[in-house]
């Protein structure tokens, strides 16, 4: 007899088409049989050694997360109620150019300081890895939901150049063409740039394109966090759709956003120079978070020749009194490449989290309102405290527009991504809550997708760009990575004040057939593991 039997339920399998009712059986980790409107019908129903009761609930398959940040936390954490609870059973980390592996014990410092504000400094953690095959091996041993890993670009050019702003030798391209090779043999599903963070920023369009083709021989995807978010979005998007072609390497658009007043209203611009793309034949995706506010480091504001030559050299420029002039200057009045060439606006600026909890008091203030508290200039606040804290502080950047995320994920390629930095004591909402956000408020009370709709964005969608055979539909034969909601009270429990508030109306979430999310409580299950690409070079 099987094991499990969810009875009633209403199936939103993914696909986008119509809902139906049905009972679904699952066994080994899979789904083994899907009876259609048994109940109506009158025939045998299935049964199995447990029943779920599923009446008023929809089913689905898991979410997928296609902009995750835990690449440490997955193994700090074991709970990982911040996204098991949301219903993700999957998340894509290794993003925006920076992350823990390929890497040798030099780069492994320098990368642990460069992003520890976004994943902590890794002092808990025993990296016993160097390489992708060996991070993913320790995946693999239990995490709370399953993961897939991009190179980090960035990475791979600071273990191959180093942090300086220089073009790449022969035999520094070489050895980061190699870098890719290995780590796509090895599992990733693709290569991420972070190309307004240091090193990866300093690669040019030549040379990304060489990795580029290392991606495509492998069938993995090119996810860019481009060179402008703001002043140069749109030729930034350009830039990525060409490269790509030219490498004949398939496009994922991380966090694809128009923000700063520059960008007001202008979401179609880049939906029609997409679409256009899309109609000569480009393989093109893209994801965004259902809020308007982004979240980085504070440190990623400043000039990329301020972070040049890595953690320790910013430092030593940010205390100099000269140089710190400099940033300034080139921070409020030039629009440095660090802030997406827009003049930085104090105001918009919300330190979320600090590493040195001395430094607390800043948390959930505007830089400009610590300024004001402290009777200073806000870049004396911003300087000092980025010395202080060792370049560690989060931010809020509140300078999105609300048109612009409508309109964007209401595109055919548009997925599902949290971008969710899990540090600091007042995290982004979005880490805790992007999934019920988009059933909730956009679906249930705005209606600017369908509940059908909404579910293949956060589901199938994902899947396909991944390329996992057997995940994110509802299908006989696929892996029961599923999410049990309730569509009339599904809402992420997560604000601005309150950010680590789980969500409601999620009762149940199963990976491989296995109750992670029960009675709406995290279980002690760790069924998640390394979801590998599958390398064809």
């Amino acid at each position: 007899m099987e094991e499990l039997v969810i009875r009633d339920a209403e199936v939103v399998d993914g696909s986008g088409g119509p809902s139906y009712r049905a009972d679904v059986v699952v066994d080994g980790g899979r789904i083994v049989s899907i009876v259609k409107e048994a109940a109506a019908a009158g025939c045998q129903r299935p049964e199995a050694r447990r029943e779920l009761d599923a009446e008023g609930l929809v089913l689905s398959p898991g979410f997928v997360d296609m902009h995750a940040h835990s690449d440490l936390a997955l193994l700090r954490d074991p709970d990982h109620s911040a996204k098991a609870a949301q219903g993700v059973t999957l998340e894509v980390i290794g993003q925006d150019g920076l992350s823990y592996a390929p890497v040798d014990d030099r780069t492994l410092g320098e990368v642990r300081r460069a992003i520890a504000g976004w994943n902590g400094s890794g002092d808990d953690i025993d990296f016993d890895w160097r390489s992708v095959g060996e991070y993913l091996d320790r995946l693999d041993r239990g995490i709370a939901v399953n993961a897939a890993y991009l190179i980090p670009q960035g990475t791979v050019r600071a273990l191959a150049v180093g942090w300086e702003d220089r073009q790449a030798t022969p035999e520094e391209l070489d050895r980061m063409r190699q870098s890719v090779a290995e780590g796509m043999k090895q599992g990733a599903v693709g290569m991420s740039s972070g190309l307004t963070y240091t090193p990866g920023m300093y690669a040019r369009d030549a040379e990304l394109t060489e990795l580029c083709r290392v991606v495509a021989s492998y069938g993995g995807y090119y996810c860019p966090h481009h060179r402008s978010y703001g002043a140069g979005a749109l030729e930034a998007y350009r830039e990525m759709v060409a490269l790509t072609r030219e490498a004949g390497c398939s496009l994922h658009l991380a966090h694809a956003t128009m923000n700063f007043g520059v960008n007001k209203g202008r979401a179609p611009e880049l939906l029609s120079l997409l679409d256009e793309a899309l109609a000569a034949g480009a393989d093109i995706s893209l994801d965004t978070y259902p809020y308007t506010p982004g979240c980085t480091t504070l440190a990623a504001m400043l000039p990329s020749w301020a972070n040049e030559g890595g953690p320790e050299a910013a430092l030593e420029r940010l205390a100099d009194e000269g140089t710190a002039e400099r940033i300034r200057h080139d921070l409020e009045v030039t629009g440095s490449d660090g802030c997406h060439g827009v003049p930085i606006e104090w105001d918009t600026i919300e330190i979320s989290g600090v590493g040195e909890p001395a430094l607390a008091e800043f948390v959930g203030r505007t830089v400009r309102e610590s300024a004001d508290v402290r009777g200073e200039d806000p870049w004396a606040t911003a300087r000092g405290l980025l010395l202080a804290d060792r370049l560690a502080p989060t931010i809020l950047q509140h300078v999105g527009h609300e048109e612009n995320v409508r309109a964007i994920m209401r595109h055919r390629v548009h997925t599902g991504g949290s971008d969710g930095i899990l540090q600091g004591a007042k995290p982004h909402p979005r880490a805790y809550g992007t999934f019920p956000h988009y059933l909730g408020h956009y679906v249930r009370e705005l209606g600017v997708l369908s509940l059908e709709e909404c579910v293949a964005h956060l589901t199938s969608r994902p899947a396909a760009r991944l390329r996992l055979p057997d995940r994110g539909l509802v299908r006989e034969g696929y892996i029961a990575d599923l999410v049990l909601f309730d569509p009339a009270t599904v809402a992420a429990g997560s604000s601005f004040s309150e950010p680590r508030t789980l969500p409601t109306g999620i009762p149940y979430v199963l990976v491989a057939g296995r109750f992670v999310i029960e009675d709406g409580r995290r279980t002690d299950v760790l069924a998640g593991r390394a979801v590998r690409g599958t390398a064809r070079a």
